[in-house]
């Protein structure tokens, strides 16, 4: 999958241009604020039609305008495709190969990227929240089961929460819990064991990468860590049985609570450089890296599924990587079409082969 040309009009602070891309590395070099960013946004809106950077889409058109329009002309199931996506106010319109679609869902099974952006490096750094996201932000985009399960989850886990309180106030209703336990329970097994099995094809690629990155120095673990112990993914009656035991276990503490203690809603991974917490001990340039790692095996992960590499979006991730780590991301991922934006000018310099783009308030040319 790759991106051959991307044109746009009106869209953000980006001047009218078309460019045509290089298959491997395209390095997007400019100042902070000028909008290297915004084209890295413009591929990323045909995966699906929103923003990784969670904007409205009436602010994608640039202030003086009305509309905006953008164009991507790719190569993705063997063949040469397009789309174009045209904004005016808060309507879209999707085109794929010149017919027009209901929805920019329709984008997904044409097109595909993973993004890395400043934002991701909350993944070592934040709480354990973050990192659930991650896990099933992935899962819910390639299965539909997933996606359904863990929104039934959900639901139940908010209806038993508001039980939990209601109890303390009427005691009676606890009888009412071992419905509302089986049903989480089923959900919540097979939540816990897809986790697990994506979090360890996350670790065997994530080392290999890192590997790279880091030229053999470092090396980097994942650790999926449940509130529910001793699991053994291929037995979801198992973890089930397990996880009725542990809200049997924590009840007492569910009350006082008035939420539910235990359960995926609950679990972490942990990321490890070297044996150690990357989010304890990690240097910037080594939780960046680990970031990097584990977003280089999410896309390995994806073209195991898509059948072919999804185009690659690395937005200033060169900052705070020493030499021999920039020179691995912008020389020697195989394989895989890369976009990678830089403020630096000695960042630009390492790229051995590829295209460089110049962006200066909005306006983009080739060097």
């Amino acid at each position: 999958m790759r991106v051959n040309s991307l044109e746009f009009e009106n869209f953000r602070n980006l001047e009218k241009n078309k460019i045509f891309t290089d298959k491997n590395t395209n390095v997007i070099f400019g100042e902070n604020a000028q909008g290297k960013t915004n084209l890295l946004e413009c591929i990323w809106l045909f995966c699906g039609g929103h923003s990784f950077r969670g904007s409205a889409e009436k602010e994608l058109i640039n202030f003086n305008e009305k509309f905006a329009k953008i164009k991507l002309e790719f190569t993705s199931q063997d063949r040469e495709q397009n789309a174009e996506i045209r904004y005016t106010g808060n309507k879209k319109e999707v085109f794929i190969n010149g017919v027009k679609k209901k929805s920019g869902a329709s984008l997904i099974e044409k097109f595909s990227c993973v993004v890395f952006s400043p934002e991701h490096l909350s993944l070592v750094k934040a709480g354990p929240g973050i990192r659930r996201k991650f896990l099933d932000g992935a899962l819910c985009q390639q299965k539909l089961k997933y996606a359904k399960y863990f929104s039934k989850y959900n639901q139940i886990l908010n209806q038993r929460n508001a039980l939990l309180k209601d109890i303390n106030k009427h005691p009676e209703l606890q009888v009412t819990l071992e419905i509302w336990n089986e049903n989480l329970a089923s959900f919540g097994a097979y939540i816990i064991a897809e986790r697990i099995k994506y979090a360890e094809k996350l670790k065997e690629n994530a080392k290999f990468f890192h590997s790279g990155i880091s030229n053999d120095r470092e090396t980097l673990d994942i650790e999926y860590v449940s509130t529910i112990k001793e699991i053994n993914v291929d037995n979801l009656e198992e973890i089930k049985k397990k996880f009725l035991s542990e809200l049997n276990n924590k009840l007492k503490d569910d009350l006082y609570n008035g939420y539910t203690t235990v359960g995926p809603h609950r679990d972490d991974i942990n990321i490890l450089i070297n044996g150690m917490k990357a989010k304890n001990f990690g240097s910037q340039g080594q939780q960046r890296s680990a970031v990097l790692s584990l977003k280089l095996s999410e896309a390995t992960v994806l073209s195991e599924i898509l059948e072919e590499k999804p185009v690659l979006l690395l937005d200033d991730v060169l900052s705070e990587l020493d030499s021999k780590r920039q020179d691995y991301l912008l020389n020697k991922i195989d394989g895989y079409q890369v976009f990678i934006t830089c403020c630096e000018h000695n960042d630009k310099k390492q790229l051995q082969d590829g295209k460089l783009f110049v962006v200066n308030q909005g306006q983009i040319t080739e060097e």
